[in-house]
């Protein structure tokens, strides 16, 4: 895989990447990287913006359904073209579990956990595992979470997926109690990580933090700059890539 970075603006020859988030405006912020116009490609679970350098963008939907849903439509037109993607990124803003992921910081997922598949119980939670189904994880290659971290200056982590947004301080201690390396938490990792896996493709997840995970305080929200921090974040995607062998889901 070959890719340059000119002009401030991502260029490659050799791969594809799809990059799925939740929302348009969010979409929108990653498109912002690459300078170039898009082009729209109509698909049945949406409209893809097609960008420089092989990056196709989907504002798949909120939630882990939707985002899982879009994420394997788009998976799926691609390989029926002959022309399968090499990689897919979950991106968009998130909570960050405070001190460590603090409010206009990076986050790149070392593991992917759906935090609250499973049932509560009178002994507390148990994941869908401990029932005896499916999985609450993906690990994203490890090689290529290394150096997305050190050109973006993401801190690797845990990237919780919930289909319920925490919005109390007891919450957050819980999740942080199962989920000790926890750094951040959003609702369309899993679903996208899901898709991924389904059709063997490598996954990585990119979070801009926007506010703190606990209490909700709209005040102390801060989306503008949790996007612009994934705009640059995807400015500088070029150089983690370019040595990077997508095969390699390690």
């Amino acid at each position: 895989m070959v890719l340059q970075a000119q002009e401030g603006r991502l260029t490659t020859s050799a791969v594809r990447v799809l990059v799925a988030t939740a929302v348009p405006t969010e979409r929108d912020a990653v498109a912002r990287a690459f300078g170039d116009r898009t082009t729209e490609v109509r698909l049945p679970a949406g409209t893809l913006l097609r960008a420089a350098g092989g990056y196709d963008l989907l504002a798949a939907g909120v939630g882990p359904a939707s985002a899982a849903t879009g994420t394997a439509t788009a998976l799926t037109a691609a390989a029926l073209e002959g022309r399968p993607y090499a990689l897919v990124v979950s991106a968009g803003i998130a909570g960050g579990f405070q001190p460590q992921a603090p409010v206009g910081s990076l986050v790149v997922a070392d593991e992917i956990t759906a935090a609250d598949l499973g049932a509560e119980t009178a002994d507390g939670f148990v994941p869908v595992t401990g029932l005896g189904f499916g999985t609450v994880s993906h690990r994203p290659p490890n090689s290529l979470v290394r150096a997305v971290a050190g050109v973006t200056g993401a801190r690797p982590g845990t990237v919780l997926t919930v289909s319920t947004v925490t919005g109390t301080a007891t919450r957050a201690a819980e999740l942080r109690a199962r989920h000790p390396g926890a750094l951040a938490e959003a609702m369309e990792g899993f679903g996208v990580a899901d898709a991924a896996a389904a059709h063997d493709v490598p996954v990585l997840e990119i979070r801009a933090v926007s506010n703190p995970v606990g209490p909700r305080d709209r005040a102390a929200w801060r989306i503008g700059d949790a996007l612009a921090a994934l705009t640059e974040a995807f400015g500088k995607l070029a150089p983690a890539l370019e040595g990077w062998n997508p095969h390699d889901h390690r």
